[in-house]
């Protein structure tokens, strides 16, 4: 274990735990709060109210959603060296975006990236889409695992009398 961990999931249980890393580290939450963003801005800008933001079609769609199925540690740290100046996680996460989207040629959206949003509903969406989805995919598969063991231990020791 690192002496400079923060606690011991860190550590000595990293073994353990790495299948978590894609859904509760620092670089997991950056790519939810990205999800989230992009997610809200494709919504956003098929509601008629918002005549200033024009649809995104699919091509764009999916060069927006590509933002956060692949996002990378590159990007991650791209959002931390960010961070070093604005001194604020969603914003960094915002002013990444406002880059990505001018690289692909998308900054007609720019502006509408956290329109109407706060940090907090986008740190209250991304954390609990972390949770569902950690369930989804990690706990859900082993805890099925775990009771098909369970049933197959039952049944070969069905005949078998033991002290309780």
């Amino acid at each position: 274990m690192s002496l400079i961990s923060i606690s011991p999931l860190d550590g000595r249980y990293e073994q353990e735990t790495k299948k978590l890393h894609p859904y509760f580290s620092e670089y997991a939450l950056m790519r939810y709060r990205v999800l989230v963003e992009i997610e809200y801005l494709i919504a956003l800008s098929h509601e008629e109210e918002v005549r200033e933001l024009p649809p995104i079609d699919s091509k764009d769609t999916n060069q927006l959603r590509d933002l956060y199925k692949y996002f990378s540690h590159t990007d991650a740290q791209r959002i931390k060296t960010i961070e070093q100046t604005t001194r604020h996680d969603v914003k960094a996460v915002e002013y990444f975006l406002k880059e990505r989207f001018e690289e692909l040629k998308l900054s007609e959206y720019s502006e509408f990236v956290h329109f109407g949003l706060t940090s907090q509903d986008v740190n209250n969406t991304a954390t609990p889409l972390s949770l569902k989805e950690a369930i989804e995919e990690q706990f859900f598969p082993l805890f099925e695992k775990l009771v098909i063991k369970l049933n197959e231990l039952a049944d070969e020791w069905k005949n078998v009398s033991m002290l309780a």
